[in-house]
Parts: C-alpha cells; sequence; structure tokens
C-alpha cells in the first residue's frame, strides 16, 4: 500500500523540478512511511511514498523494466500476480523482483491498456511508456484505492493518491465547485468524479485515462469495467450457498498473502465474522482480530465479536471509544482533504490506528452489504416499489405528496411512525425516491439551509442527477439491482471506501476487502435477487451458507452498523464548538448559507425540540473544511 503522485507536461518535455515533486509527493507520507522515491526526466516526474507489505527488499517504485522504456507507480496489490507472472515468464518477460508491481510493467508491454482485464485486486497506477510519450492512469473495477488529477492552466496534468498532493502544486487553483457543495449536502460525500474543487476529479471506479503527449484536447476517462446484474443463474440456493462459501474462500486466501503481520477487523457483524471464520480455516496460527466498542451500550457490538473470537481463538484486541472522542474533527478534515460527513469516521481512525500497533494488513467485511442485499434500506426500498408499481406516478403524486409535505418530521418518534420520508419517496419514480432515501438531507431540506445566491450559482442543479446518470447504466429492470448498482457508483466508492482508505493510510495499515472480489461481485449479480432478499430477511444466502460457522445470535440480530452518539455529543461536549463553529466568520463569510436557518437547526436541537444531529454534524465538517483552507478558496 503506498501513495502516488505525478506530473507530466503534455505539451513538451519541460524541466520539472525535483524539489516541486519531492513537496508534493511528500504531503502523503502518512500512506507509506518506509521509502520514497522519485523520478524525472524531460517533461515527466513520478513519486512513490511505499508502505512494504510484499516483496520488502527489492520492490521499490519508481519500477521501471529492464530498458528503462516503461516504469509504473502503483498503490494497491495485484492478488494474482503470481499466476501473471509465471504467465508473463512463459512468454519471454524478465522479472528482477518478486512484487506485483513489476507485473503490472511486463503486463503493459504484452496486452497494452486491456492489462487492467488481467489484474484481480485493488489498484491504481501510472505507467509512462517513454518510447509511446504515453501516460497510462487506471483504477481498480470497485473503487478500493483512489486516483486524483488535473490539469494545470500551463498544460502540465498532475495526479495523486490524494486530493492534497494536487492542492501542494503552487499551480493549483483551489476554487470550489458549487456542484460539489450541493451534492456534499445531499450525500455526506463528493461522489465520483467530482472534487470540492472546479478543476480536480476523481479517476472513476472501473475506469482508465490514456494520456499522449502532443495529443489534441484533453482525453476522458474510458470504462473497462461494469457489474452487470442478470439474477437470471438456474443454480439452486443450497448449491449456490455451497459456491458462496467456497468463493469467499478463495477470495480470501487470496488477500492472506503478505510479507508483513497480517490481521483482520471484527466489528461483530456478519460480514467481519464471516471473514475471520474464513480467515481461521485458512491459517494454522490464530488470527490477529480487532474490535472498537462503545461506552454507549446503543452502539456497542463488542459481546458479538467476543462470541466470534472465542469460538476461533483469536488473539482479540479491543478498545472502547469514549463518550467524548470527538478531537479528531479537524484531523479528519485534513485527512479527507474534502468535506467528509461519514462519523463513523471517527471509530473508523480509531479502529486502524490500534490495529496498526500489532498488524500492518487487515482485513475487512466491507461490501457484504451492498452485493448481498443486507442495508435494512433495501427492504423499505422494496416495500415502497410494491406500492409503486401497483399505482400510476401521477396518482401517487396526487395522494402522497401532500402527505409527505404535510406530515411532521418525527425524529423523536418510533421508526413505525416516522411516516413522512415514506409518503415523499412513495410520490416520486423509483431513481429518485432511492436518492431521497439515501440523501442526508433532503432537497427541500438543502434548499432551506442555502443562501439564494448559492441556489442561484447551481443553476438548477441537484444530485439526484448523479443518480438518474448511473441508473441510465445500470441495464437492469430487478428493483434491487438498481440500488444495489447505484450504491456500487455512489455509497460504496464514495462513502465506505474512501472512509477507510484514509483512515487506514493516515497510520500506515493496508485492509484488504475480499467481499469486493471482483469476480465474486460477478457472480452475486447472476443470482436471482430473492437469494439475497426473502421474507424481510436481508442476506438471507449468506446467512444459511455461515450457520454451521457462526453463532446464530450473531447471523440473525438486528445490523447495529458503525455509529457514534452524534446527537448527545452535539447538544453536550460539543455544543459551544458547534456554535461558535457553525455561527463563526468562515460559514457567515462563504455566502453559501443562509446564516438564519443554521441559527434555527443549532437552537431547535440544543433545546431538545429536534433532533439535526445529521445537518449540524455536515456543516460542523464543512466548516472545518473551510477553516482549514482558510484564504486559498472561492466560489466559482
Amino acid at each position: 500500500m503506498c501513495g502516488i503522485s505525478g506530473i507530466f507536461d503534455t505539451t513538451g518535455e519541460r524541466a520539472i523540478e525535483r524539489d516541486l515533486i519531492l513537496r508534493v509527493n511528500n504531503t502523503q507520507s502518512h500512506r507509506g512511511p518506509d521509502e520514497s522515491h522519485v523520478h524525472l526526466e524531460p517533461g515527466l516526474a513520478l513519486g512513490h511514498r511505499r508502505l512494504s507489505v510484499i516483496d520488502l527488499a527489492t520492490g521499490s517504485q519508481p519500477l521501471f523494466n529492464q530498458d528503462g522504456s516503461v516504469g509504473v507507480v502503483f498503490n494497491g496489490e495485484i492478488y494474482n500476480y503470481q499466476e501473471l507472472m509465471a504467465q508473463l515468464k512463459s512468454m519471454g518477460y524478465l522479472f528482477r523482483t518478486r512484487s506485483d508491481t513489476e507485473v503490472i510493467v511486463h503486463a503493459w508491454s504484452a496486452w497494452g491498456e486491456d492489462c487492467v482485464h488481467r489484474l484481480r485486486g485493488m489498484f491504481a497506477f501510472a505507467l509512462w511508456d517513454r518510447s509511446m510519450q504515453t501516460l497510462f492512469l487506471a483504477r481498480d473495477r470497485m473503487g478500493v484505492k483512489p486516483m486524483h488529477y488535473a490539469w494545470l492552466p500551463d498544460g502540465s496534468f498532475i495526479f495523486g493518491s490524494e486530493l492534497k498532493v494536487l492542492t501542494a502544486h503552487p499551480g493549483f487553483a483551489r476554487a470550489i465547485d458549487p456542484l460539489a457543495v450541493e451534492e456534499y449536502f445531499a450525500l455526506g460525500y463528493i461522489p465520483d468524479p467530482r472534487c470540492i474543487y472546479q478543476n480536480a476529479h476523481k479517476l472513476p471506479a472501473g475506469h482508465t485515462l490514456t494520456l499522449r503527449r502532443g495529443a489534441a484536447g484533453r482525453p476522458q476517462p474510458r470504462a473497462y469495467w461494469d457489474v452487470r446484474f442478470t439474477n437470471a443463474n438456474p443454480i439452486a440456493l443450497k448449491d449456490a450457498q455451497a459456491e458462496l462459501l467456497e468463493r469467499v474462500r478463495e477470495s480470501v486466501r487470496l488477500r492472506m498473502v503478505a510479507d508483513v503481520p497480517l490481521g483482520a477487523f471484527l466489528s461483530g457483524g456478519v460480514d467481519s465474522s464471516a471473514v475471520v471464520a474464513t480467515m481461521a480455516g485458512l491459517s494454522a496460527a490464530p488470527v490477529h482480530t480487532c474490535s472498537i466498542g462503545f461506552d454507549d451500550p446503543r452502539f456497542d457490538e463488542t459481546r458479538f465479536a467476543q462470541q466470534v473470537a472465542d469460538r476461533y481463538q483469536t488473539d482479540h484486541r479491543l478498545d472502547i471509544v469514549k463518550g467524548d472522542d470527538f478531537d479528531l474533527i479537524d484531523t479528519l478534515a485534513w485527512l479527507y482533504d474534502e468535506p467528509f460527513a461519514d462519523s463513523s469516521a471517527l471509530p473508523t481512525y480509531r479502529v486502524c490506528q490500534m490495529a496498526r500497533q500489532h498488524v500492518t494488513v487487515a482485513l475487512s467485511g466491507d461490501g457484504g452489504d451492498e452485493s448481498l442485499g443486507g442495508y435494512r434500506r433495501y427492504r423499505m426500498h422494496l416495500g415502497e416499489e410494491a406500492v409503486r408499481g401497483r399505482l400510476p406516478l401521477a396518482l401517487r403524486r396526487s395522494m402522497f405528496g401532500p402527505l409527505g409535505r404535510w406530515y411532521p418530521k418525527a425524529d423523536w418518534a418510533p421508526r413505525s411512525l416516522r411516516a413522512k420520508t415514506t409518503f415523499q419517496a412513495l410520490s416520486m419514480d423509483s431513481v429518485q425516491a432511492y436518492c431521497h432515501s439515501m440523501s442526508q438531507l433532503r432537497s427541500d431540506e438543502r434548499r432551506a439551509l442555502f443562501s439564494p445566491a448559492f441556489q442561484r450559482s447551481l443553476g438548477g442543479y441537484a444530485a439526484l442527477e448523479v443518480f438518474r446518470h448511473h441508473a441510465a447504466q445500470a441495464q437492469t429492470d430487478d428493483p434491487l439491482a438498481l440500488i444495489q448498482y447505484l450504491d456500487y457508483k455512489t455509497w460504496l466508492v464514495g462513502d465506505i471506501n474512501t472512509k477507510v482508505d484514509r483512515a487506514s493510510m493516515a497510520h500506515a495499515l493496508e485492509v484488504r476487502e475480499p467481499l469486493m472480489d471482483h469476480q465474486l461481485v460477478e457472480w452475486l449479480a447472476t443470482l436471482p435477487s430473492d437469494f439475497k432478499i426473502r421474507g424481510g430477511q436481508g442476506k438471507l444466502i449468506f446467512k444459511q451458507a455461515y450457520e454451521p460457522l457462526l453463532p446464530r445470535d450473531v447471523l440473525y440480530r438486528p445490523k447495529m452498523g458503525f455509529s457514534v452518539p452524534l446527537a448527545s455529543w452535539l447538544r453536550g461536549p460539543l455544543k459551544v464548538r458547534v456554535r461558535q463553529a457553525l455561527l463563526g466568520p468562515h460559514m457567515r463569510g462563504c455566502g453559501y448559507f443562509n446564516t438564519a436557518a443554521i441559527d434555527r437547526l443549532v437552537d431547535e436541537h440544543n433545546s431538545g425540540l429536534r433532533d439535526h444531529a445529521t445537518a449540524l454534524w455536515m456543516l460542523l465538517m464543512f466548516e472545518a473544511f473551510l477553516r482549514l483552507n482558510a484564504g486559498d478558496t472561492s466560489n466559482g
């Protein structure tokens, strides 16, 4: 696991200063504390920060082929590198290392841009082919590893693992993109390919970007992979359960290859527990496991994690997050480089911090809910779809639209009485309804929050367009498959993978994700949706498959999620900070917000009249971003 960076003169071969590439590369030194190297030649600079995991002795980067004509900087792991290495050796390619990095160099020489189709793993890399004057960027299919890039006014192209690499370049202009602000306050993160800054981009998952020196125009990213939901596999449920166990076992086995200490996160949920159970079956030694608990029992799952740890006799470590563990706000704002409002980034940071004291590589259960139908929102959406399927949209709008407007927002009430969101969703089409359910702040709440001037700068744009764009590519009319596809393109990449990448790399910890193996994802997309959700039970096939391996309490208890007690924090120990930050100069001076609306949110939350924890946390993280970038941003 590493950090990569680079500067490429697209127009010629102007010299690039060594101090410049060193400076931008070292902004991400936390990603690779073991080594730092750069390569310079006319019109090109490549930088690499290394966390040594495989081939500790000879895996340094940038890594070039024998004649020095093709080189790469690479972040991630290629899990099938040994198989590819054997294949490439049979084709006559010579290897000087045992690293997966050298496989990429020779795979390019053998197969060109199609090399990405051969790679199984998590990766973001930039490859330079001097003979072709070509810079080739690629990102893994599930977007586990990040890649940011931008064109500068002088014709230079810059890229890096983190956005801070771009902002460290003196030629990069930090003009905030209003559309990114709209997307952030809708979703709590800024989805690919947008960044908070207008001229910065994220390379989308499953895409490549090819730049040829001297070519006219700016090339666009090209998709090389997508998941297709057929839901037509004729396999019987019992046979599918057996095959699922074998596929997960293979995926975990591939991810247990490392030349450094390896362990796993164990939250007590189904997915991480299944990964640990599988690891235990593949390892002669006890598996190292780490859990984070909370001193608030409403958010604590440690007793379930302990059941799994006891069953498999893991080397288990537990840390408790205290009720006042919120001193990471500025740390997180710096790590994520742009506004990011998933509060579970706090315990994720802590569990990575603890894990790194004992291991360098940790396996996680991320991705299981998306592929297997584990979220409660999936079941709710399918229930709403049953109603939408019986009544035409015009009738639903006239019937449920007014109810959605008039029904009170009962944050304090039991879930069964919180009907406002459901009424609103029933008045919408399927894609709009799912965007509505995924929105941290609904469209009406954002309109109330934004100033009139800022709303005009949006030009009518709404975050719903992100979901519309992806839905048009989904090629499925299955209700569950459609929202799973939408989650793959938005939530999984923009929130889950971003959260884990930044939190883990802050501690130079590599996290691997066996349930996001693309071959496993492709196979799961062939299964009927009722293998995943049936009779109100999510993850049906997964839970039944693991019944012999995991306690029933772990498999069938209600999902808790990795949450923190935000509402009480914001009314209690964070109360003064919230008021000072949200009513302070950065928020008032940026011109984005209706300050009276912020005043009302703060007052209503503090009084206990309403629960505005989500909105206040989003605003607090946005203020931290503005403050850390004070003087460098403007509303473009």
